[in-house]
């Protein structure tokens, strides 16, 4: 019997499978006007295609918890009832082919307000559409504005902002809030040493670079149902630690482990473990299963399900990675842009059945 194919309960929730769909950022919705941020029917093609391709569970890309919190003027949010509205279809759309409907909320931190990602993704005027970014520390990321530092007042309202954006979630009929505290965002840059340079409460030792994003995951999980499922997604290394001629403090995979413990105190239910994303020149050894590891660790060190993620295309290479118990599910990006049915040719690869919608299953049985 095939372990990717096996369903995953978390809290009340029974997920099919062990493939899941990661979010990733189209840059599609409007910039401007009403439906600023909404998502479009592209959205809802994109989404419910993985959907009907099998994928157990379908995460909506990195969603703004509030308009200046986006990547960029055409990323998706998540703070007004158009938003809402439009969002309870593509909910409705991939809960209609068995999957289960995930939203990624989201701060860009200091690498907001940039042009869209195939054009470069540049740091925005105002003219051009762009906005102040803010951040942890006056500190830029490389080639964007340096960001403005945001007060403990301003903290404060973020997370009563990501608490309302999770509430809107639930209301438009996603199963599953993820709190994206990676990649050189919001979160992750007050997690790492390499973005926070404060000296209060919210920066120092880990404890403080911690206090920001634990908070946010208690007001999230404070207005999330007790039978849904939390899900935090991490960089597990900056990929400083691991390069010995880089002199730099990073966040590391140790700091990961005890970050996932307190996360696991305050609810959270799964660590959907990526890396990287916060120094624009780390080293980083791409590769088929390099992350990983990362996931493994923190499994083993703490008992608390975990995702692995990158360059996961294959499906017996996603086999071994939940046969063996170094993951609990796989997060599939790229490759299910390339295959969007990745999924039902997994299953018949890998001797299991096949979620095929009914109305493909005639053409599929008589092949």
């Amino acid at each position: 019997m095939s372990s990717l194919f096996t369903p995953l309960t978390l809290r009340s929730l029974t997920i099919p499978n062990r493939v899941w769909m990661a979010p990733m950022c189209m840059y599609s919705a409007a910039a401007e006007g009403p439906d600023t941020g909404a998502p479009t029917d592209f959205h809802l093609t994109h989404l419910a295609s993985r959907a009907a391709g099998g994928a157990g569970l379908v995460t909506v890309e990195a969603t703004g918890v509030r308009a200046d919190g986006r990547i960029s003027p055409w990323d998706l949010g998540l703070w007004n009832d158009r938003q809402q509205e439009a969002f309870a279809r593509v909910t409705a759309a991939i809960r209609s082919h068995g999957a289960v409907p995930a939203i990624q909320l989201a701060h860009a931190g200091r690498k907001a307000a940039t042009d869209r990602a195939w054009l470069g993704g540049r740091g925005l005027t105002e003219a051009e559409g762009g906005w102040e970014p803010v951040a942890p520390s006056a500190w830029a990321f490389e080639g964007l504005p340096t960001p403005h530092e945001l007060t403990v007042a301003e903290i404060d309202e973020l997370v009563s902002d990501f608490a309302a954006s999770a509430e809107r979630a639930l209301a438009a009929g996603f199963q599953v809030v993820e709190v994206h505290g990676a990649h050189g965002y919001l979160l992750n840059s007050f997690l790492s040493p390499a973005g926070n340079r404060r000296t209060d409460s919210y920066g120092g030792d880990l404890a403080g670079r911690m206090r920001f994003p634990l908070r946010v995951v208690e007001a999230v999980r404070a207005v999330w149902p007790e039978d849904l499922p939390v899900f935090f997604r991490v960089s597990a290394t900056d990929w400083i630690e691991e390069n010995p001629e880089d002199t730099r403090t990073g966040w590391t995979g140790a700091d990961t482990v005890l970050l996932a413990k307190e996360l696991q105190a305050r609810g959270v239910d799964l660590l959907d473990v990526s890396t990287g994303g916060m120094v624009h020149d780390a080293r980083i050894p791409v590769g088929p299963d390099y992350q990983v590891p990362y996931a493994t660790r923190v499994r083993e060190e703490t008992g608390l399900p975990t995702a692995a993620v990158g360059l996961i295309t294959e499906p017996r290479q996603a086999e071994r990675i939940i046969a063996s118990g170094a993951a609990d599910a796989t997060m599939l990006g790229r490759e299910l842009l390339r295959d969007p049915y990745w999924t039902h040719r997994a299953a018949h690869e890998l001797d299991a059945r096949a979620n095929w919608p009914v109305q493909y299953g005639y053409a599929v049985g008589r092949r």
